[in-house]
């Protein structure tokens, strides 16, 4: 399979549609750790896991007519990009869609605490979810992280290959 139909793949599971790129790429990051990916390599950036790679797909693959891309001005004066797809036809399994599907209708900052968390279990950090507030304070308050357990909890409840990250307490 190409890069772009790669991308493609990821929307179709998600119902045709994810808005964010930071999304995306959160996606395209649980499904390598659950062993459904498509052989993308991520390192750690500012947002959590980032792939360079799958950055370069998604360009692929708007330019190719894979997905759409739509650009727009969020209230804060950022931008963001909703990819759709009219595509229904995957070849994914359940599991995978299943994946796709929770992690999409997740809250994008949740999203990207639980990966960012999922990240740094798997490369051996011993409390990844105190690592992960300590890197991102401002966008781990206390309920959004706890938030973002509960969403890693439902995604390990859908796929046991994540790795379990355990809670570390006082």
């Amino acid at each position: 399979m190409e890069k772009g139909e790669k991308v493609k793949s990821i929307v179709v599971d998600a119902g045709g549609r994810i808005v964010g790129r930071t999304k995306l790429q959160k996606i395209a990051y649980l499904l390598e750790e659950a062993g459904e990916g498509d052989g993308f390599y991520f390192d750690y950036h500012h947002y959590g896991p980032y792939s360079e790679e799958l950055s370069n797909a998604i360009s692929i693959a708007v330019m190719n007519g894979d997905i759409d891309e739509e650009e727009r001005v969020a209230n804060w004066g950022g931008h963001y990009s909703i990819y759709t797809t009219s595509s229904s036809s995957t070849q994914s399994n359940d599991v995978r869609q299943r994946l796709v599907h929770k992690a999409a209708e997740a809250n994008a900052v949740v999203l990207e605490l639980a990966a960012t968390a999922v990240y740094f279990a798997s490369r051996g950090e011993d409390d990844p979810w105190h690592e992960t507030e300590v890197r991102k304070p401002d966008k781990a308050a206390e309920e959004r992280l706890e938030e973002a357990k509960r969403l890693y909890e439902a995604l390990r409840c859908i796929s046991d290959k994540l790795p379990a990250i355990e809670t570390k307490t006082g």
